[in-house]
């Protein structure tokens, strides 16, 4: 997800297609403070409906969490689970180093065979 400013949609008005094309959000800023989020119209949008695709795209890029996102899916928080797993939306993500981190820990555990 990129921000831009109240400017770069004068400026930058490609970036923000190129985004959308490349099934992105944006997320439109004045002064630092969030204004509006541009949302790519894409089939799940079309067929989940505003609401749900919403919250699953904010919360897919980050913006909200998953409790949020159920809550603006109007769903509880299982079923908003599931329906993003069904969507192959990620309810946890690792970065690679703490990937690595926890695998270290996991190796310097004693072998209970």
């Amino acid at each position: 997800m990129h921000a831009f400013t109240i400017r770069d949609l004068r400026d930058r008005t490609a970036d923000i297609v190129r985004d959308a094309d490349a099934g992105m959000l944006s997320v439109v800023t004045r002064h630092g403070h969030p204004v509006f989020v541009a949302v790519p119209f894409d089939e799940l949008l079309l067929e989940e409906g505003v609401r749900v695709s919403l919250a699953m795209k904010l919360f897919d890029g980050g913006a909200v969490s998953l409790r949020q996102g159920a809550k603006m899916a109007d769903m509880s928080l299982s079923e908003f689970m599931a329906e993003c797993s069904a969507r192959d939306v990620p309810l946890v993500r690792y970065p690679p180093e703490d990937l690595a981190q926890e695998m270290a820990v996991l190796d310097a555990l004693p072998d209970r065979r």
